[in-house]
């Protein structure tokens, strides 16, 4: 079944690349994000009994990798229109690959906040040309965890790992931050999606309604990156060649068309 994505305006296009984040209401149409909510539903709670240990796990729970077990969400994460959509909003980048998908679960009363911080510090890409599509599967208003974006944070470079540690988050490290405009709570219709940059610190409130919070995301990278070699958990072992391109099944090319 091929997921109905719309296609990316060049006013939302102008508007990440000069913000690092975007709202993109209505990306995907209502029925199959229905389809997918129920399919992650069924996941998550086969997965409830399993519990977490490390700082992200108090965070939200996950389902790494759902594409690679899911038909449905496979298709969503490959369609030629997500994969146009993180080219134009991406500069001076002609297709992306893959590089993980996940469902997340923020639970009432089981996960707290998620702290401010980046995604690109982990990765063993030589390019920060790198976004992720954090899509609603049901309604998410602002008071069930939203994310919410350091407005322009992108332009300042790799600011540290976090989840590392006690006190590692991005706020904490660089109070600097704190100058920047932080982007309003976001009331979040199931379809709606943000997409932010892997260098735009972000982070999310706990969840304060009595329901889960339940969201799909897709991350994406420049198709021309090469792989630096930096130990990764995801890249370690398959057999990729330093300073070459991530030409393995592991990170799929994203058609355009």
């Amino acid at each position: 079944m091929a997921a109905p994505v719309r296609d990316v305006t060049e006013e939302e296009a102008r508007f990440f690349r000069a913000n690092g984040w975007v709202r993109l209401p209505g990306l995907v149409g209502p029925d199959f994000v229905d389809r997918l909510r129920r399919r992650a539903l069924d996941r998550l709670a086969a997965r409830r009994r399993a519990s977490g240990a490390g700082f992200v796990d108090e965070a939200f729970g996950q389902d790494r990798d759902i594409a690679d077990r899911d038909a449905d969400f496979r298709a969503l994460a490959t369609s030629p229109a997500l994969g146009r959509a993180a080219a134009r909003l991406l500069t001076g980048v002609e297709r992306v690959r893959l590089q993980v998908t996940n469902v997340l679960v923020k639970e009432p009363g089981r996960h707290g906040r998620t702290v401010f911080h980046q995604d690109f510090p982990w990765m063993p890409m030589d390019t920060s040309a790198m976004l992720t599509v954090w899509l609603a599967l049901s309604d998410v208003p602002a008071d069930m965890g939203s994310l919410r974006f350091f407005t322009g944070s992108h332009r300042y470079g790799t600011l540290g790992r976090t989840f590392v540690r006690e006190g590692d988050d991005a706020l904490t490290r660089h109070p600097w931050l704190r100058d920047l405009e932080l982007s309003p709570s976001l009331d979040l219709t199931a379809g709606d999606a943000t997409v932010h940059s892997a260098l735009t610190v972000h982070g999310a409130p706990q969840n304060r309604r009595n329901t889960p919070r339940l969201s799909f995301t897709a991350t994406y990278f420049d198709a021309a990156a090469l792989y630096t070699g930096a130990p990764y958990g995801q890249t370690d072992g398959l057999g990729l060649e330093v300073n070459r391109p991530f030409d393995h099944p592991q990170f799929p090319l994203i058609p355009v068309e």
